[in-house]
């Protein structure tokens, strides 16, 4: 299986027998990973462009590759934004990570009433930090599609996302389970749908009604009370699962 490596500057006239060339970071990237001469190799912006090719030659911060075929892939269905409150311990990158595995569309980073960490004067570090840890598990991944990460959201800012779609707020006590909420048609219901995930010591009841208040919802994922971790990969996975979206996210798309 061929690595990806994300270039998001690639040309989008790339052709099958053109020649490209990446620098700086993922080029040192793939001599540390001890790439060889001829090897396959994956190029992707990012956006849906994905450049299949043979490794031409490497060098300490510049590859050369030949392009083998050019595809544009599909943005994923359903479409889910996870907002994920700030929590300790590195748990909430770990959402990020799981979640952008499983395909995941977008982030939000949430200040949390009973959040312990907090990003204060640090927000856009955060974000960052963020936004890498979602590059690295697309690159993992092999998705043709990074996640975009939102700046820092307070309560209101995250009830206004009600506006764009379906708001699911992840609570163990919710009245309805995810099935339900999601209705007949998981995969359209999917397009726009935004996940709520609170922090580790769970969301506020004052957090809640402005929520709901929104139109939000109140949804459980069964018996079980998960972490903040593994609520929205968890979440993810059950809604591919019932919408049968499953799918092979970098290996299908528009051949060129």
């Amino acid at each position: 299986m061929a690595w990806l490596y994300l270039a998001e500057d690639l040309d989008e006239a790339l052709r099958a027998g053109d020649v490209t060339q990446v620098r700086g970071a993922e080029a040192k990237h793939m001599g540390v990973a001890r790439m060889r001469v001829g090897e396959r190799v994956q190029l992707g912006n990012g956006r849906g462009l994905v450049v299949d090719g043979e490794l031409a030659a490497l060098e300490r911060d510049l590859a050369v590759v030949n392009v083998v075929g050019v595809r544009r892939v599909p943005e994923p269905k359903p479409l889910v934004t996870v907002v994920q409150a700030l929590a300790k311990g590195g748990r909430d990158e770990l959402a990020v990570q799981v979640a952008t595995e499983l395909g995941a569309a977008a982030f939000v980073p949430w200040q949390a009433k009973r959040s312990v960490s907090r990003w204060d004067q640090k927000a856009e570090k955060g974000r960052e930090r963020w936004a890498a840890v979602a590059r690295e598990a697309s690159k993992q991944s092999l998705s043709a599609w990074v996640p975009e990460v939102a700046p820092l959201h307070t309560t209101a800012s995250v009830a206004g996302l009600a506006a764009h779609g379906p708001l699911l707020v992840l609570d163990p006590l919710g009245d309805v389970s995810l099935r339900d909420a999601l209705g007949d048609d998981p995969a359209s219901g999917g397009v726009g749908l935004t996940l709520v995930v609170g922090p580790e010591g769970g969301i506020d009841e004052s957090e809640f009604a402005v929520f709901e208040a929104a139109g939000a919802r109140r949804v459980h994922l069964g018996a079980a009370v998960l972490r903040t971790s593994s609520a929205a990969p968890a979440a993810i996975a059950a809604i591919l699962a019932l919408s049968g979206s499953w799918d092979s996210r970098l290996r299908s798309g528009t051949e060129s």
